[in-house]
């Protein structure tokens, strides 16, 4: 069974563009060590295609040839944060009404030639210079849930999960900044996935 990780830099995470075998070093990675030793005997093989700073537009433009064209058995999604990010730290604004038509194109996109899509919710938590993205964040999720809920044959929430941690432990413990996840939150990321993926596995 072939799975595609497509996504930014939470899925890209370090990974080595000249080597199609690189997993990175975030919950791709982590998810494969945790995979493969559960299914010895299954045939699976994962692939990294995530690319840091990409937005959902970004990921609509290159779905073709870094998915499609590997004509892989299931594709697992993490998209959306950067299209909040960019605009507060590079002076992009979010069209909404864009970002909803784009969303639910790459996702149709796939769906047509993929037999599994999972999609893994993007995530956004309350570092001090995060707060004032909350708002904006909120809508966009609210526009992905829509969309991907009704697109997806799984989806994974995350957001509410990590928030929920925060209640009772420093945001730092899952993500120094926000946004990209320690250790720890690549492996809560990776356990929430697997469960997913498990459901599909051939």
């Amino acid at each position: 069974m072939k799975i595609i990780f497509f996504g930014d830099s939470i899925t890209d995470c370090g990974r080595d563009r000249n080597d199609p075998k690189s997993l990175g070093n975030g919950y791709v990675k982590i998810l494969s060590d945790k995979l493969r030793p559960i299914y010895p005997d299954t045939d699976i093989e994962l692939i990294n295609k995530g690319v840091s700073g990409n937005e959902v537009s970004d990921l609509l433009e290159r779905v073709e040839s870094d998915v499609l064209a590997l004509k892989p058995d299931a594709v697992v999604v993490m998209i959306g944060i950067n299209n909040t990010i960019h605009q507060y730290k590079a002076d992009k604004p979010l069209d909404l009404k864009q970002f909803e038509v784009d969303l639910k194109e790459l996702l149709k996109r796939i769906k047509k030639e993929v037999s599994v899509l999972i999609f893994l919710e993007p995530f956004l938590l309350p570092a001090p210079d995060k707060l004032r993205m909350r708002k904006l964040f909120n809508d966009e999720l609210a526009i992905i849930n829509k969309i991907a809920l009704k697109n997806s044959d799984e989806f994974v929430a995350y957001d509410e999960m990590f928030n929920g941690l925060c209640e009772s432990l420093p945001y730092t413990e899952f993500s120094l900044d926000g946004v990209h996840p320690t250790h720890r939150g690549s492996r809560l990321i990776a356990d929430q996935a697997i469960k997913a993926i498990r459901k599909h596995l051939l």
